[in-house]
């Protein structure tokens, strides 16, 4: 073990592929990064390409040991985090997938679920996976591909194709098509994986018309799956070294912030907004519309975590700037937030695929209310920012109800967290300090960390504890009355944005 110096991440996230080597005490030596293409087919649809994800990924994990000056053979282990719920499926014999790959975020099956709502599905999948029903999750997406992809079915029913989340996409491209894994937390967000028992759900697989044997095995999120093949392209270099570690990218920045106790929690700002508490060996019941699962396996030891999401934050951003052109970069949309005291009065939903918890609307859009003529580009970039920050509040305070765990302290990471107003404004609505530390690639990082533990890189969690270093910590600066009308009037915004399907098709009426 002396000449390995180092833990390669896999970050394979929903706009970009990171690749990034970590040393002994968590430090980013190197990293590389690259974006790949978004699909859009139609109204609420999203695809990614598999085949440039693998690309954009490898290429990403070549490109660090290009000029030489870190040979491979310094690398002691590569773990994986993933963008989860995304579902590929692919020819078992050629590796070619059948159809582009379902992102998290597209919502082509709300009419489905709500057909397996009506047939009383509800409380069997809330009770043994932990979700609720909906589109976000992989199993209507799978049962999607073969209902429209001709042959799939019969190909599926035949044993000839293969389902995986991205990280199982991965792994069996990187072992050359030997391994058939999926960690219990990616497995967790499928819909068909009892949670309790560790295993898949045969009565779900056959409800929705899901042949098992397109299912992966699960296993634990820290262990030794397999090693690189010789002939996978782009990165026949790394040929040989164990991969040890595979976690949905949630539950990878929760292992990476160190929340490893009861009630320890984190919130990650990146494409999406995530909310974890870990809830450990026990599995906490929502009755907020939250969902539970399980956070990582380490060894016989399973800990879960009770969560939230919102579909779109940091991409709500990314919108201003390419749809919108009303900032030319992330920054630029805190200096404008920054001039202004406050939105004057508008507030954004940007509801672009559906709400997440707690209100699971897939058929709410964005909107934005209040609008006067006094409002400027810089009240637009403020709503922006705290609609980000309001949507993390719902997620908390329903979490707080659920697990009756006051936070005393909310950790952050992602992207998005290196706003400072978003941050400030985070604390103030929540009235709980905000602690961001200084390594923010707590996605990767975690990731990094459960591959490290299985091949004895780092000896245990409470090596790993020590590692981390704050970088900043947010106070409440609010009134509780302001704070108060602000919040309110963000909640009357939110129901202003649902159930848009029904009512688009109200007629006006006159005056």
């Amino acid at each position: 073990m002396s000449c390995k110096k180092y833990v390669l991440a896999l970050d394979q996230g929903t706009t970009s592929s990171r690749a990034i080597l970590f040393d002994k005490k968590g430090n980013i030596v190197k990293k590389s990064q690259n974006e790949f293409e978004q699909i859009y087919p139609q109204l609420g649809w999203v695809e990614h390409d598999p085949m440039a994800i693998l690309e954009s990924q490898f290429t990403a994990a070549a490109d660090l040991f290009k000029d030489g000056d870190i040979t491979p053979d310094e690398v002691a282990c590569i773990g994986i985090a993933n963008q989860r719920e995304t579902t590929v499926i692919w020819d078992k014999n050629t590796g070619k997938p059948v159809y582009n790959a379902i992102v998290w975020q597209c919502r082509r099956t709300a009419e489905y679920c709500y057909e397996l709502k009506a047939d009383g599905l509800g409380e069997y999948v809330k009770d043994h996976t932990g979700l609720i029903i909906d589109a976000y999750f992989s199993a209507t997406k799978i049962r999607w591909i073969l209902d429209n992809v001709d042959g799939a079915r019969e190909r599926a029913e035949r044993g000839e194709l293969l389902f995986g989340t991205i990280e199982t996409w991965l792994i069996w491209n990187l072992t050359g098509g030997k391994v058939h894994v999926t960690d219990y937390s990616n497995a967790s967000r499928t819909m068909l994986f009892d949670v309790d028992k560790l295993s898949w759900d045969g009565y779900l697989a056959e409800k929705l018309g899901i042949p098992m044997s397109l299912l992966p095995k699960a296993v634990p999120s820290s262990l030794v799956y397999g090693e690189v093949a010789d002939n996978v392209p782009f990165i026949g270099c790394l040929a040989g070294i164990p991969i040890s570690g595979a976690v949905g990218d949630q539950p990878a920045a929760l292992f990476g912030q160190g929340c490893f106790n009861p009630g320890q929690a984190k919130n990650t700002y990146g494409t999406g907004c995530f909310l974890l508490m870990n809830t450990g060996e026990t599995r906490t019941i929502s009755r907020n519309n939250l969902v539970t699962g399980v956070a990582w396996g380490i060894g016989d030891t399973v800990e879960y975590a009770i969560e939230g999401s919102a579909f779109n934050a940091g991409s709500v951003i990314k919108w201003l700037r390419d749809e919108m052109q009303m900032i030319s970069s992330a920054p630029e949309c805190d200096r404008l937030a920054e001039s202004v005291p406050d939105a004057n009065g508008i507030y954004f939903v940007p509801a672009f695929t559906g709400l997440g918890a707690p209100y699971w609307d897939m058929y709410a859009r964005g909107c934005v209310v209040g609008l006067t003529r006094g409002v400027n580009r810089a009240h637009f970039a403020r709503a922006v920012i705290e609609s980000i920050a309001f949507q993390m509040t719902d997620l908390l305070e329903a979490m707080q109800a659920d697990s009756g765990i006051p936070f005393s302290e909310l950790r952050v990471d992602g992207g998005a967290s290196v706003s400072n107003i978003m941050m400030q404004i985070q604390s103030d609505l929540i009235k709980t300090k905000v602690n961001r530390p200084k390594n923010v690639e707590t996605t990767a990082l975690g990731c990094a960390f459960l591959a490290g533990l299985a091949v004895g890189f780092w000896k245990d969690k409470e090596e790993i504890e020590r590692i981390r270093e704050v970088d900043k910590i947010f106070s409440p600066q609010m009134d509780e009355e302001k704070r108060n009308t602000l919040y309110n009037g963000w909640k009357r915004a939110v129901q202003r944005s649902m159930n848009w399907e029904e009512q688009k098709n109200v007629p006006l009426k006159a005056d």
